[in-house]
């Protein structure tokens, strides 16, 4: 169940919900997880919008984009990360309405060790998280 964080300087995306949606389906997609409410109601996305002034590269622009995406451990391949970091380019820089945000969007993935992953207040291991959706799909 990804989190996406996105953090752009205020007023680059008109639609931040329909960006925080587009990415967290894109993640679901990528994972390869079923559409059912227990991923579609724990996949999140969260746009941050920041004061131009509250951020910099070292040669001083601050028109730039950043996501995080933190999924479970082993959620995905490599082919997998290489997909999802290149759609995830497009839907911000779409997003912008600016396509040369694509060149100044970063991307960083990261992975919650096994149990460090928690849905309410429970923390879940891989194994948990795979057994869970087997009882909901009916295949325990």
């Amino acid at each position: 169940m990804p989190m996406i964080d996105v953090y752009v300087a205020k007023g680059v995306v008109a639609d931040r919900k329909k960006l925080a949606q587009e990415l967290a389906r894109a993640v679901m997609r990528w994972e390869k997880v079923p559409e059912i409410p227990f991923f579609l109601d724990n996949t999140a996305g969260f746009v941050h919008e920041l004061d131009p002034e509250a951020f910099s590269d070292a040669a001083g622009d601050s028109q730039h984009a950043r996501v995080s995406v933190t999924t479970n451990a082993g959620a995905l391949d490599r082919e997998q990360q290489l997909g999802l970091v290149r759609e995830i380019t497009d839907i911000v820089a779409d997003a912008a309405g600016d396509r040369s945000l694509a060149e100044r969007t970063w991307v960083t993935l990261s992975a919650a060790e096994p149990g460090g992953w928690g849905i309410a207040g429970h923390a879940y291991t891989n194994e948990e998280i795979v057994q869970h959706v087997r009882e909901l799909l009916g295949r325990s």
